[in-house]
């Protein structure tokens, strides 16, 4: 698989942006495991390569890891699966999927999967280093945004967000989210009464490449709707600013909540 490797990586390589992060490359053509890794551990990246998902999948979930880059299609346990078997774990770590598949179903299923950008083969360089830096930049503007609230519980009348270990509950009943409907909960909840156009919600919890794919919040916020309202209807938490977009209700049209 050819990728272009004519762009230098030091017009990448902001001070410090990249060092010590640890990655680990699941793909199981050499030629472009070692190419992604000589070029991250250029900009200070630590690399690790598995060649198959088994060893991927083991490597993944038993160290924290700052990116995984990972090939959809692999022999024996496939992308896809190991995806989900990722997201199904308590840490969230970014995911940048690897693809030779040109249809949209294939990067939409990798993208309701829970990883966080793709990229088709073949790609450049330069392309493939903007896209890493562009999910260490959303990581931490995640961290800034949710600020404090990322240490304690959110409590939204009997809707309850524990960001430590991920867990939503309503009225005391655990509701099963996929990492990304948590995510668009933990951003709303985080910021009450403040509306976020689908464009913001695509760059911050996608990123910037995916226009084009505003369907993909609609579907995510009737999703949630459906999980966390009596009424997805006549939803309570998550309310719709016609013509804009989203935002989450605020204090007074909750009634009496505190939060821990």
């Amino acid at each position: 698989m050819f990728i272009s490797h004519g762009e230098t990586p030091s017009e990448f390589s902001g001070p410090g942006m990249m060092l010590h992060r640890a990655v680990l490359i699941i793909e199981d053509d050499n030629d472009i495991a070692k190419l992604v890794e000589l070029h991250l551990s250029d900009l200070g990246c630590r690399c690790e390569i598995a060649g198959n998902g088994e060893v991927g999948l083991t490597k993944a979930l038993r160290r924290n890891y700052d990116l995984i880059i990972l090939d959809l299609t692999l022999p024996g346990l496939d992308g896809t699966e190991i995806c989900r078997q990722i997201r199904a774990g308590r840490n969230y770590t970014p995911v940048l999927m690897l693809t030779s598949r040109t249809e949209e179903i294939d990067r939409v299923l990798g993208l309701e999967l829970g990883a966080d950008d793709y990229l088709t083969k073949p790609f450049s360089v330069r392309e493939m280093l903007a896209r890493v830096k562009a999910l260490f930049r959303r990581v931490e503007a995640m961290k800034e945004s949710v600020g404090a609230t990322s240490r304690s519980t959110i409590v939204r009348k009997d809707l309850f967000v524990d960001p430590l270990s991920r867990r939503v509950t309503v009225r005391g009943k655990k509701i099963e989210l996929t990492p990304k409907e948590y995510d668009l909960l933990l951003l709303f909840a985080s910021h009450p009464g403040r509306t976020f156009t689908r464009e913001e919600i695509l760059n911050t919890l996608w990123g910037p490449h995916f226009e084009g794919y505003g369907h993909t919040v609609n579907s995510h916020i009737n999703r949630l709707r459906a999980k966390i309202e009596d009424d997805a209807n006549n939803p309570l938490y998550i309310l719709t600013t016609w013509g804009v977009g989203y935002r989450f209700a605020e204090e007074g049209e909750l009634g009496d909540q505190e939060e821990q």
